[in-house]
């Protein structure tokens, strides 16, 4: 099976003297790697996340063109399981692996065989040699990544036999679809046909295969190892920056509380660019357990869309691809003061927030403590402000090593003033994110849809005429869920698609539809109940408009039975919980008395040249939409509108009417009991319409004030 092992060199010789007057120069000794992993092999090695099973190796002797002796050592696997691929190739049971050694002692006696196959051929610093990237990028590290084993220097440069062999021939196919065969083929190589042992002909071959590219031009051959990062390295992303769309991913379903170095370690073994890990944040700052990341080439990027649902901790971790653009907008920024901050390089950086409005550089240094330094004092101190010049409460601040941002984390929900503050660790990607945030956001919040009464009522009943969808992905649009009930949409009635969103405003799984009849929803529900969507099953159960309102507003229907939704506003969700009426009013009657009848919706319209609104699409004549974005946002009612075009078969039956209202009513919570009408319009000063227009639409003298004694909400239109 294995050659004899190499002759000890004669007395009085030196091989170390004769290696270095050889006159065939050449790199080091090479060691031949090959490795196994329990799942899948190929191109596909270490795609699984198995763990290792097997190493074999063979020391080359370059310019001596001598080889050691060859190894072959099983590695106990935690989870035994062997796939029927690798049980077919590899003749290796369960039991056989049981007996093996863990990874670390097989690591230890790696070492130690190396060493002294290396002294014997000659001495000197060596290097590994292994059949494509994936057995180190793939196995080896991601491996001692998550067994938290520290692997020898020696692991973190190597050189590929595919690309050494592509540059002497460069004709061949390229690179990443070399294989050990293949080589042998193309060089006119002899192999054992009759050897079996799994993983010791790929490594017989592979030396030949090297013996045979040194008898030729060796010039450039073993002369640019590959090298693996051994730690991340952060730094500052311009948006002027050009980003290669091929080295770019994006990773979703990170825990909220993962960190930049904590992505770096879920990639492993692929080198991700300086300052590659850009962590997003959701509308209100927070992480929303998305991250971009970008690695240096496109090679590393095809290895990182490998680990596609692997796991980090408890949680798997989807990755996609993603575009230079989208990194960019995440991570850039033109700041010069954010730039100044984060020069510094090697610094850790962490967020602090809810900082009192009055605290400065000194009381943030206080709380710190003299045990947790900041680099440079106040100047590694970056307090985020509001584009006129008011504080946000947050803040980030750079230290010099891991030890004292340990040290300063330990300070988490620490009292200063009267406030406890929030310590995180951060990225110099979300640094820019926040700031870029805060100096975009406008002085006045974005308008949210009007709060006007709904154009297409809901009709009230008890009657199985909807489905509820559940399960649903993330990802479904609309359109995903028209192509997944087939010919059953065209019994949809108008505008009766409804998403429903959780706290968050993000997709909760959930829609609504209503259907023409009972009849028609319980056939729908047999027909698609538990379809596939998008890899995941979809259950389809019929239910009433009664339930589905309810849900809509807020409350929740379960098995065990529907439970009511909040109620915050009396006018808008009265205790008795009613369905929406043909005619609801969203506005108080009181309210409604003051305002002149042009201001709210009349009973019928003359559609003779209808004004165009801005939230309804031009081209969108009829339209479905969630009605509960005209509602105070309950927890699983969205707070923005999408719309879709009616498909033809329910355009037939709808009625033409349309809302063309051009005006909006804006509902204001918390005001002041002394405020008045002066004081809302300065507030909306740069929005206002004309003064000839807003006051007859808004009557600004004193009787709604003997109305509406001591209001606490404003309806503004």
């Amino acid at each position: 099976m294995t050659p004899p092992p190499p002759q000890p060199p004669p007395p009085g010789s030196n091989p170390a003297s004769d290696s270095a007057t050889d006159p065939r120069p050449g790199p080091g000794p090479l060691v031949v790697l090959f490795g196994a992993t329990a799942g899948a092999m190929g191109p596909d090695l270490g795609s699984d996340e198995t763990d290792l099973i097997l190493l074999v190796w063979q020391v080359v002797e370059p310019r001596s063109r001598q080889v050691g002796t060859l190894h072959k050592s099983l590695v106990r696997a935690e989870a035994a399981a062997l796939s029927p691929q690798c049980r077919e190739a590899s003749g290796l049971s369960a039991d056989s692996l049981a007996r093996a050694e863990p990874l670390d002692k097989v690591l230890q006696q790696f070492s130690q065989l190396v060493s002294g196959d290396v002294a014997l051929l000659g001495g000197g610093p060596y290097m590994l040699c292994t059949d494509g990237q994936q057995l180190l990028r793939q196995v080896l590290h991601p491996e001692a990544s998550r067994k938290n084993l520290v692997l020898p220097d020696t692991f973190f440069s190597f050189y590929d036999l595919r690309r050494e062999f592509h540059v002497q021939h460069p004709s061949a196919c390229p690179a990443r679809e070399l294989t050990v065969a293949t080589m042998a083929q193309d060089l006119g190589l002899e192999t054992d046909a009759t050897e079996d042992d799994f993983g010791v002909w790929e490594v017989k071959t592979m030396v030949a295969v090297i013996l045979h590219l040194l008898e030729g031009p060796s010039g450039q051959l073993f002369s640019k190892a590959e090298v693996v990062k051994q730690k991340y390295e952060t730094g500052p992303c311009s948006k002027a920056d050009v980003v290669d769309s091929e080295t770019v991913v994006r990773a979703r379903g990170l825990p909220w509380q993962s960190s930049d170095q904590d992505v770096a370690r879920f990639f492993k073994g692929l080198n991700i660019a300086r300052g590659g890990v850009a962590l997003c944040l959701n509308a209100q700052g927070r992480r929303n357990g998305e991250a971009l990341i970008r690695f240096v080439d496109s090679e590393q990027r095809d290895l990182a869309l490998q680990r596609h649902k692997h796991h980090m901790g408890v949680r798997y971790i989807e990755v996609y691809k993603a575009t230079g653009e989208e990194f960019v907008k995440i991570a850039g920024g033109t700041s010069l003061e954010v730039a100044r901050f984060l020069s510094r390089e090697d610094q850790v950086i962490l967020r602090l927030r809810g900082l009192p409005f009055s605290a400065g550089p000194a009381d943030v240094l206080g709380f710190l403590g003299p045990e947790c330094p900041v680099t440079g004092g106040a100047d590694g101190l970056l307090f985020v402000r509001h584009p006129d010049g008011r504080p946000t409460g947050d803040a980030f601040a750079l230290f010099a090593c891991e030890e004292l941002a340990q040290a300063a984390l330990r300070r988490h929900k620490g009292i200063l003033g009267k406030r406890y503050i929030e310590l995180f660790r951060s990225t110099a990607a979300e640094v820019q994110q926040v700031l870029n945030r805060y100096a975009s956001s406008p002085l006045l919040p974005t308008l949210t849809a009007p709060l006007l009464p709904i154009p297409f009522p809901l009709a009230a009943g008890t009657g199985r005429d909807c489905v509820r969808l559940r399960g649903l992905p993330y990802t479904a649009t609309i359109e995903d869920i028209l192509s997944f009930l087939g010919d059953a949409a065209a019994d949809i009635r108008p505008h009766g698609v409804h998403m429903v969103l959780n706290q968050q405003g993000r997709p909760s799984g959930d829609a609504f539809i209503q259907m023409t009849s009972a009849e028609r929803a319980l056939a729908a529900a047999q027909r698609c109940h538990k379809k596939v969507m998008k890899e995941r099953y979809v259950e389809v159960v019929p239910c009433s408009t009664e339930e589905m309102s309810r849900v809509l507003m807020g409350g929740t229907l379960g098995r065990s039975g529907l439970s009511p939704p909040p109620c915050k506003l009396p006018c808008l969700s009265p205790p008795t919980y009613a369905t929406f009426q043909a005619t609801p009013t969203l506005i108080p009657t009181e309210t409604a008395a003051l305002y002149p009848s042009s201001a709210l919706l009349p009973a019928a319209r003359v559609p003779a040249a209808p004004t165009p609104v801005a939230y309804y699409p031009g081209p969108a004549t009829q339209l479905y939409m969630n009605y509960t974005a005209y509602y105070p946002s309950p927890p699983v009612s969205p707070t923005t509108v999408g719309y879709l075009t009616t498909p033809p078969a329910a355009l037939a039956s709808a009625s033409t009417s349309v809302l063309s209202q051009p005006g909006a009513l804006v509902r204001m919570q918390g005001v002041p009991y002394t405020t008045g009408m002066k004081d809302l319009l300065s507030i909306f000063q740069a929005y206002q319409l004309a003064p000839d227009d807003y006051t007859s639409l808004m009557p600004v003298g004193d009787p709604p004030r003997t109305v509406l004694q001591a209001p606490k909400e404003w309806v503004c239109l």
